[in-house]
């Protein structure tokens, strides 16, 4: 048995008993196989590895930025929009650190709708549409600016 071939963490029962949740991950899983070997071949420590929402949810610890950065990348290059992904990397505080283990912004994605603006959008994820930013900031590299986003454009949203 391999080390994906079944579903992890708190909800992965509950996941495989939905009607079609098996067929479901294994259609995900095979999707983004390149994204789980890059995460075991990283050490990503695994929390969860189930269905939730219809989207493959995978939460995890790396080691580094830099190891957070490569699965991103590696994400991105099996499919830009990552629509059917949920992906949400803690890393590790350094060992110069206090001890403690810092966590970097997870982050979730959102499809735009018509009539969308990220003041709207912040507002509902963050109850604040001033934090429009923290969503312009996390989209740098498909936005050029705040006021041009498009409808079906996917942005990665980070937890407040």
């Amino acid at each position: 048995m391999g080390l994906f071939d079944s579903m992890l963490g708190e909800k992965a029962k509950e996941s495989a008993q939905h009607p079609g949740g098996q067929e479901r991950f294994g259609t995900l899983k095979a999707k983004y196989q390149s994204v789980l070997n890059l995460l075991e071949q990283k050490h990503v420590q695994l929390h969860n590895l189930h269905v939730e929402h219809d989207k493959l949810f995978i939460k995890g610890t790396a080691e580094s930025d830099a190891v957070k950065n490569a699965i991103w990348d590696q994400v991105k290059l099996v499919d830009k929009s990552f629509s059917d992904l949920s992906l949400q990397l803690d890393v590790k505080a350094s060992a110069a650190g206090a001890g403690a283990t810092a966590t970097a912004p997870s982050m979730e994605t959102y499809v735009v709708k018509s009539g969308d603006s990220l003041s709207k959008i912040a507002q509902h994820y963050y109850g604040d549409a001033k934090a429009y930013s923290k969503i312009f900031e996390a989209n740098r590299d498909i936005l050029s600016n705040p006021d041009l986003i498009q409808p079906g454009q996917t942005l990665k949203i980070p937890r407040a």
